[in-house]
């Protein structure tokens, strides 16, 4: 195929799929809207397929689009560690990381990753897709993003599982709450009061269903939410009580929240990074994602002294 667009054409395409925006996407790369549009249909017409479904209202992705912008992104990525490493420059100045990531980890964890992380490496961008457990799995399968931190993943064929840590889900309370004073709490002692937990559509649900199927007396649920974090809210303004992983958590400084160890029985999860099997990480992706790996072994040694 003969090559009838450049490097511009690229830059304009991928900053009209990040912004969705034809307006904001011309902005962007500091040119007029209509030569923007010129170069996105020479970018078309030189592939020979439409990109981009365009409406006056919005922009989107075609399904050749989606797959062209992923590929393309890893394209970019190594052009910018080539030409850095020529001048020099540590390759991860530029770039771009999108990490998939379950809510549960992000205040806690990932947060904290991320901060080290900008220190080091300031100039590179961090993208997080927080979403459910099986939406952040799909993302890394899907290849949008570059790898996930995840507590499912360990029994697909086309990712990689690489455990950080198994937690243990607690009980979370307010510390006026009668739970706060004890050392643990047994699951049919939540069953006394008002009861908060994730949907049915949730990982976290699905795992302590599981787990619970064998008791006679279980919580009922009087709220429901679609992540942890949101259900950790409700708790901190008084309306119940709730089961969620201890990563879900602040410190046990927290001027409001505590959690108690919940045990008869004792449900845990095991959290790790996922990656597609295929896929080689950009130089930025793979600082970060080791930096994860590397944070989790300190932490462990933290714990063990």
């Amino acid at each position: 195929m003969a090559i009838n667009f450049d490097l511009n054409d690229l830059l304009a395409f991928r900053a009209v799929a990040e912004l969705n925006s034809f307006r904001k996407a011309a902005e962007s790369v500091h040119i007029s809207q209509p030569a923007f549009s010129r170069r996105i249909d020479k970018l078309e017409s030189a592939l020979g397929t439409r990109l981009l479904e365009r409406t006056t209202r919005r922009v989107s992705l075609t399904a050749v689009g989606r797959d062209f912008d992923r590929q393309l992104r890893q394209i970019l990525d190594a052009l910018d560690t080539t030409l850095l490493g020529i001048r020099g420059v540590a390759a991860t100045q530029m770039g771009e990381v999108t990490v998939a990531c379950v809510p549960s980890a992000v205040n806690y964890f990932l947060s904290g990753v991320i901060a080290l992380y900008h220190e080091r490496y300031p100039r590179t961008r961090v993208k997080i897709m927080d979403d459910s457990a099986n939406e952040v799995l799909l993302a890394v399968a899907r290849g949008e993003a570059d790898f996930g931190l995840n507590f499912i993943g360990s029994q697909e064929n086309d990712v990689e599982f690489e455990p950080l840590l198994e937690e243990q889900f607690v009980a979370a309370c307010r510390r006026d709450h009668p739970l706060a004073k004890m050392k643990q709490v047994r699951w049919s002692d939540l069953a006394n009061y008002d009861y908060i937990s994730v949907g049915k559509t949730s990982g976290n649900r699905l795992l302590l269903d599981q787990a619970l199927s064998g008791l006679t007396e279980i919580p009922q649920t009087l709220y429901e939410t679609q992540h942890g974090t949101t259900m950790v809210g409700l708790v901190e303004a008084g309306l119940g009580v709730a089961a969620v992983p201890a990563m879900a958590m602040p410190g046990p400084d927290h001027p409001l929240l505590v959690s108690v160890p919940l045990v008869d029985p004792v449900v845990k999860r095991k959290m790790g990074l996922i990656k597609r099997r295929s896929r080689v990480l950009t130089p930025a992706a793979q600082q970060l994602y080791d930096l994860c790996s590397e944070q989790q072994v300190k932490s462990k040694r933290r714990r063990a002294r």
